[in-house]
């Protein structure tokens, strides 16, 4: 067994003028790995590849990660019917629980209750972070120990590459969520970071839609720097060592945009193996991984990007390496990672898909990428899904 430091983490709260963090348990079973899998007590392998590197990786954070002190996001945590009595700073829930307010804190009276902001701090690491998947041995960084949501996120990775749009409302419609023309509503996770006006309202595009500014989708389209810098290089040149996608331009960063680039780099090479084949191999850099929440989904939607990039260019998938810079754990997911490190993995053989009557980037959808040999009703059955609050 292992067990997480709580009180060094709870001394850092204190000295920061915080409330101290409470733990449902601190101990949990470490990982056991051989041969790049997961096994149990016999040395028989459980799990996917993915399974491993995310135990493998969380335990890495609860024992070694560092306390950020200055946490710019926060947590919203609403309490309703709640009340605040600001001579004591204190919150009074419609239980008559007391609940005091930090010195980093702040309460906010709302309709039917109070709002109650708290820094998101995290647990996190710089060094010993890299996961690699070979992908024609149908390896993946699909995970067991909870329910992957795939459809969203790779149809978030086609409206950043493939649409070279910020526009909020196209990235529900790839979703087949229309809304915007009857309720003018957002569907997806990315309203927390739309342009607002200069009255606080949602600024609007030519369109009329909402949108996040000159950041992921856009940075793409003024430089259409996956189907020129990659596609359109690797075509006139396989064996170039130039092809690659930056999302993180400063200059754009100089207009109203929404969140910065996390994965933000990738780098593309043809690889003329010794078995005769010709593969694409593609490493994804990324300065910030929120890892409990989206490590996963991240590596899948840039899995699914290098496969159907590799069908255009009409290679076969090869290495996919994830390099995340910046690993980090929420403290309020914490309870959540060592449940995950808890769990035992299902046994499987995830492995993300393509169609292949789809030979062009351009016409692919978020249809066209199915997830096989993936057990979702047992994994939601066995390992149900974790709750993960936002830091905004």
């Amino acid at each position: 067994m292992s067990r997480i430091d709580l009180e060094r983490i709870n001394l850092k709260k204190i000295q920061l003028g915080e409330t101290p963090l409470v733990l449902k348990k601190t101990s949990y079973k470490a990982p056991k790995i051989k041969n790049g899998y997961l096994v149990d007590s016999n040395g028989n392998k459980i799990g996917t590849k993915g399974d491993m590197y995310t135990k493998q990786i969380m335990h890495h954070i609860l024992q070694d990660g560092c306390f950020d002190h200055d946490p710019r996001p926060h947590y919203e945590d609403f309490y309703e019917g709640a009340t605040y009595d600001e001579e004591r700073n204190i919150i009074i829930t419609r239980d008559n629980e007391e609940i005091k307010v930090g010195a980093n804190e702040s309460a906010h009276k709302v309709k039917n209750g109070i709002m109650h902001w708290v820094p998101a701090h995290t647990l996190s690491v710089n060094t010993g972070v890299e996961c690699t998947y070979d992908l024609s041995k149908g390896e993946s960084p699909l995970i067991t120990l909870r329910p992957i949501a795939t459809k969203a996120s790779i149809a978030e990775i086609l409206w950043i590459y493939q649409q070279e749009s910020n526009d909020l409302v196209l990235f529900d419609e790839l979703l087949g969520k229309k809304t915007w023309d009857e309720d003018h509503k957002i569907n997806n996770w990315w309203l927390d970071w739309a342009i607002k006006d200069e009255n606080g309202e949602l600024a609007l595009n030519e369109a009329g839609h909402p949108h996040i500014g000159a950041v992921y989708g856009e940075t793409v389209n003024r430089r259409h720097m996956l189907k020129k810098e990659v596609i359109e290089a690797i075509k006139n040149n396989p064996d170039g060592r130039r092809n690659i996608t930056c999302l993180w331009q400063q200059d754009d960063f100089n207009e109203p945009h929404g969140l910065k680039p996390c994965a933000f780099l990738t780098i593309w090479n043809v690889r003329h193996d010794w078995d005769g084949k010709d593969y694409l191999d593609m490493t994804m850099v990324q300065r910030s991984s929120d890892f409990a929440t989206a490590g996963c989904i991240n590596q899948v939607q840039y899995v699914a990007l290098q496969k159907m990039v590799a069908k255009d260019l009409n290679l076969l998938p090869g290495t996919f390496t994830w390099k995340p810079i910046n690993v980090q754990i929420y403290d309020r997911h914490i309870d959540q990672a060592i449940e995950m490190l808890d769990r035992e993995p299902i046994n499987c053989n995830a492995e993300i898909k393509v169609n292949d009557e789809i030979e062009n980037f351009d016409d692919f959808t978020p249809n066209d990428i199915k997830i096989v040999d993936y057990p979702r009703e047992l994994i939601k059955t066995k390992n149900p899904q974790l709750r993960f609050p936002l830091g905004i």
